[in-house]
């Protein structure tokens, strides 16, 4: 399985929409100029996240787009699945080697529940430097 620019383009919407969540609309200009992306691009990704109730449009001259729900309850398997389909890494056949097929479909799972359990709260909060700022004690 690859991501293509897709999945990660709306990944990049769904991150900067989380970080702005609940400072109202954030137009697709904006998120399209922060990230040296096009806007034309940006809009052909947002249809299916939209259409998929993860994200809402306004329309209006302070319109944009913002989240349906929090950041902690959108996962990175949502917006992958939404723009790229199924998690899928190889195309299972009865005739396979069972040993060979239980070793994709762990590996397929093992994909699969780390998207899920990433949630767009721990992607935003994610410091550059390697490590989770959560787990930063200071004494």
């Amino acid at each position: 399985m690859k991501i293509s620019t897709k999945g990660r383009y709306g990944l990049t919407i769904m991150m900067d929409l989380a970080k702005h969540y609940g400072k109202g609309p954030i137009p697709l200009k904006s998120i399209a100029e922060r990230h040296s992306l096009s806007e034309h691009y940006l809009e052909q990704l947002v249809a299916p996240l939209r259409n998929a109730g993860l994200v809402r449009s306004i329309r209006g001259a302070y319109g944009g787009y913002k989240l349906t729900r929090s950041p902690e309850e959108i996962s990175a398997g949502d917006v992958i699945r939404v723009l790229e389909g199924p998690i899928s890494i190889v195309e299972f056949h009865e005739e396979e080697d069972p040993a060979r097929r239980d070793l994709w479909k762990r590996i397929q799972d093992t994909i699969a529940h780390e998207l899920d359990s990433t949630m767009l709260a721990h992607l935003i909060n994610y410091s550059s430097d390697g490590e989770d700022d959560q787990y930063m004690y200071y004494i």
